[in-house]
């Protein structure tokens, strides 16, 4: 499989905004506006040139592509720290739980709750694959390589991760959790608060969003029944993410209601698990299957290879893997088991 993740570009522009008119909305990360797109290449662009080790709020882009003809295909993002430029909002589901002596009854009542709780976490987000690659684990290698990156720059990021999954969508784009909570006291549409959120930042929703918890019982039947599920094309995102070691704790996105997924950074699987060693041959033709990554910042590139860990604490790689990141005898790997 000739596929390498590596950092983004500016030149990248335009494939980008072609698979962003893909994604079907409710997807905050890659909106479909060149302007938008282009703002998050040139903090990318910043955030890769900075070579201080340090938590600041920065975001990286990083692209997948044909290693053979440079075609891109998918594309994944990350955040040191959110929250620093404007809130960073959730809902938080809880339990109020009251009794009547009177009447000898517990009443138990669900309630959504804005809050700031992840503020100053990291986010992995922004993970898109174009719809014919779908197939044959490029989406594993979106998504772990983000992991391997966040090993390899490991003080750039907070002790806590995020990951955002999109919520339910229904056939005319809009949302049944944003018609039946925030919709309400808005004035506009799902498309078009999702859209101004991607262009503009939700400091809108401090402004306008009442701060006063929402009774789930008082919403209608649809929007209480997409609280925390994600979008069926997020189901094998949510699995993967739940596989590294992130929980659903009960924030839900404050657009669509999607489910908010967290862990601690260095308990995500591949943060943990990732070796880092030095090329000790680059001939092997059998091994474990791994995703191998190298570089610094605007360098790194990751693909999925083969390895053979060895007992001098280096590590064997086949030709493949050593063409496409082109390293060789004596360079850095990182690498986790597929």
């Amino acid at each position: 499989m000739s596929f390498r993740l590596r950092a983004a570009r500016p030149q990248d522009l335009e494939p980008l905004y072609e698979m962003a008119k893909l994604t079907g909305g409710g997807f905050t990360n890659l909106p479909a506006d060149r302007n938008a797109l282009g703002g998050k290449l040139e903090r990318a662009a910043k955030a890769f040139a900075n070579e201080a080790d340090e938590l600041v709020d920065e975001q990286f882009v990083l692209i997948l592509e044909n290693a053979q003809t440079g075609t891109i295909r998918g594309t994944c993002q990350l955040m040191t720290q959110v929250g620093q430029r404007w809130p960073f909002y959730s809902y938080r589901l809880n339990t109020l739980t009251q009794y009547s002596q009177e009447l000898d009854r517990t009443v138990r009542a669900e309630l959504l709750s804005l809050v700031t709780d992840l503020e100053g976490s990291s986010e992995v987000g922004g993970l898109f694959l174009h719809p014919n690659e779908r197939a044959g684990g490029l989406g594993l290698l979106l998504a772990r390589s983000r992991y391997l990156f966040i090993a390899m720059h490991r003080v750039r990021f907070a002790d806590r991760i995020l990951a955002e999954l999109r919520g339910i969508i229904d056939e005319r784009g809009g949302s049944p959790f944003w018609d039946g909570v925030a919709g309400r006291f808005f004035g506009m549409n799902f498309q078009e608060a999702d859209y101004f959120n991607a262009i503009n930042g939700n400091q809108f929703i401090a402004d306008l969003m009442p701060k006063h918890p929402v009774y789930i019982a008082m919403l209608d039947d649809n929007a209480r029944s997409v609280i925390g599920v994600p979008h069926p094309t997020g189901r094998a995102a949510m699995r993967m993410l739940e596989n590294e070691g992130f929980r659903y704790q009960g924030y839900v996105d404050i657009f669509d209601g999607g489910p908010t997924m967290t862990a601690l950074t260095d308990e995500v699987a591949s943060v943990k698990d990732a070796a880092e060693r030095s090329v000790s041959g680059t001939t092997l033709e059998a091994g474990e299957r791994a995703i191998i990554a190298t570089g610094r910042l605007e360098t790194f590139r990751a693909c999925y290879g083969a390895r053979e860990l060895r007992e001098d604490g280096s590590v064997a790689i086949d030709s493949r893997t050593a063409d496409i990141l082109d390293v060789g005898d004596g360079d850095i790997v990182w690498s986790v088991t597929r």
